[in-house]
């Protein structure tokens, strides 16, 4: 599938995720630092990813849902490299990806974030009832080192 906007296109292919910009953002990232790019190279084989690009090809955002396209998804890894920051990318990833045919019927989606709850907002996300929701969450220093 592909979305254009304001000379900016948005494509499912997986193929075009160029991995090298995905690692080098998320490597730097508050929740993925220090990631392996075999890793990231991995999450990017298990996904229904969203890339972003420029007029030239170049990717400029990137967004992806772990997902079993039934039921359950996790919306992941969401960026804009910052050189591109300001332009509404990152509403045109997150919409490309929750427009996107196989999320469809999916009937829970869900995400963390320290910075953009207005943005997930928008789209109908809310905090789960507390009580309600129970997580592992490693510290990606401990899993990769420290970066």
């Amino acid at each position: 599938m592909k979305w254009t906007r304001d000379g900016f296109e948005a494509d499912d292919d997986a193929a075009r995720i160029d991995v090298d910009v995905v690692h080098a953002f998320l490597s730097s990232s508050y929740w993925a630092v220090g990631i392996p790019r075999e890793t990231v190279a991995r999450s990017i084989a298990g996904s229904l990813n969203v890339g972003v690009y420029d007029g030239d090809g170049a990717m400029v955002a990137f967004a992806r849902a772990v997902t079993d396209r039934a039921t359950f998804g996790w919306i992941a890894d969401v960026f804009v490299v910052e050189s591109q920051r300001g332009n509404g990318l990152g509403r045109f990833v997150v919409s490309s990806l929750l427009d996107h045919p196989e999320l469809a019927g999916v009937r829970s989606l869900m995400l963390a974030t320290a910075d953009a709850h207005e943005l997930y907002r928008s789209y109908g996300f809310n905090e789960p009832e507390p009580g309600r929701m129970m997580v592992i969450r490693k510290n990606p220093a401990e899993l990769y080192g420290s970066a």
